[in-house]
């Protein structure tokens, strides 16, 4: 594929303006028109970017025959329309995480995609780092044997941002779990290999958000409105069909000793562990009865990750590969999230679909 491929962003608001570096700087990209809501807003992205093809309506982009690929930017609760839509209309998908807040409608978005024949990408921005390909690419050799089990945990203290498409549920579909969660769940089920996940026991909870005084850091000018009615909590022990076991932890409030954001997996093999975002290794020499630590030795990022992950989806397209974050793997995740929702109305361990 020679020609550049045009993209048409759905949703100009915060999360955009972190893609746009990766458009701009794809030697296979660029992105020629945008769609919003908000006028006002969409009028000063296009001025900003200097694109003069806006509407604030979707279907002027969908029908528009020289956009090749949409990048959904909007709030979760309105990706799934917006992605089947794209598919249907014959264009290629970037979608922000979390790619559905149920696991029903990311089973439509693959029933779309294949029937369109286009690729859709989840924007997993976290397996862009140059700490994640690099130790992905350690892992995939072998050096921990078999995985077992592993840990992971993004856990903030008074750190979330108090407006309704984050803290209300009939935008965001759920709180810290997918707005976070999704984020070290999907790194390292990515590192493990994409186990499938069989079965789910967790909880979702609101302890601290509606405590009299309570605050964000990030929005310090907000007070924390009475409309929140998702989860600041979470946290699961997940099975999966090759016998290995993950502990998850998420949270926006959590009274945790950290100043901006904890975020961290464990790995544990047979043969090996290891620990991202340090990018260590730690072995044994069973013969020398001796314990080895061992860091990979990175260079800098050569863009920031929500760039990245555009300019590789537009790569991969132009290459004939398939989309880097395939929606099957989306859904592994969501099933997960999903499963600790229900794991936390029902009280049990939830076996997930297959």
């Amino acid at each position: 594929m020679s020609k550049l491929l045009n993209v048409g962003v759905i949703g100009v608001g915060g999360i955009s303006h972190t893609h746009m570096p990766g458009w701009q700087d794809s030697e296979h990209a660029q992105v020629i028109a945008g769609s919003d809501i908000n006028e006002t807003g969409l009028s000063a992205w296009g001025k900003q970017h200097n694109i003069t093809t806006l509407s604030t309506t979707v279907e002027d982009l969908l029908g528009n025959p020289d956009i090749d690929i949409i990048d959904i930017c909007t709030p979760n609760m309105y990706h799934t329309e917006l992605v089947i839509a794209a598919l249907e209309a014959g264009k290629h998908v970037i979608c922000e995480k979390p790619l559905a807040p149920k696991p029903d409608d990311i089973r439509k978005m693959i029933e779309a995609k294949n029937a369109s024949g286009k690729e859709l990408m989840t924007a997993q921005h976290f397996r862009f780092k140059g700490s994640s390909q690099a130790m992905k690419k350690e892992i995939d050799s072998g050096v921990l044997g078999d995985v077992y089990h592993a840990r992971g945990w993004m856990l903030r203290r008074n750190a979330f941002i108090p407006t309704p498409t984050f803290i209300e549920q009939k935008h965001s579909g759920g709180g810290a779990c997918i707005d976070i969660g999704v984020h070290i769940l999907d790194l390292t089920l990515w590192l493990m290999g994409n186990p499938k996940p069989i079965s789910v026991s967790g909880t979702a909870r609101t302890e601290l958000a509606h405590k009299e005084g309570q605050f964000s850091k990030w929005r310090m000018d907000m007070d924390v409105p009475d409309t929140w009615d998702v989860e600041e909590f979470a946290n699961a022990f997940v099975r999966f069909d090759n016998g290995a076991t993950m502990m998850l932890e998420v949270s926006w409030l959590l009274h945790h000793d950290t100043q901006g954001e904890d975020m961290q997996c464990w790995l544990y093999g047979t043969e090996a562990g290891c620990h991202w975002p340090s990018t260590q290794f730690l072995e044994s020499n069973l013969e020398s009865k001796q314990l080895y630590n061992r860091h990979l030795q990175l260079t800098d990022d050569a863009m920031e990750a929500h760039a990245f992950e555009c300019v590789e989806f537009a790569r991969a397209l132009a290459e004939g590969r398939p989309s880097p974050v395939p929606p099957e793997q989306s859904l592994d995740v969501m099933q997960i999230l999903d499963g600790i929702y229900r794991s936390q109305e029902e009280g049990r361990e939830i076996r997930l679909d297959s």
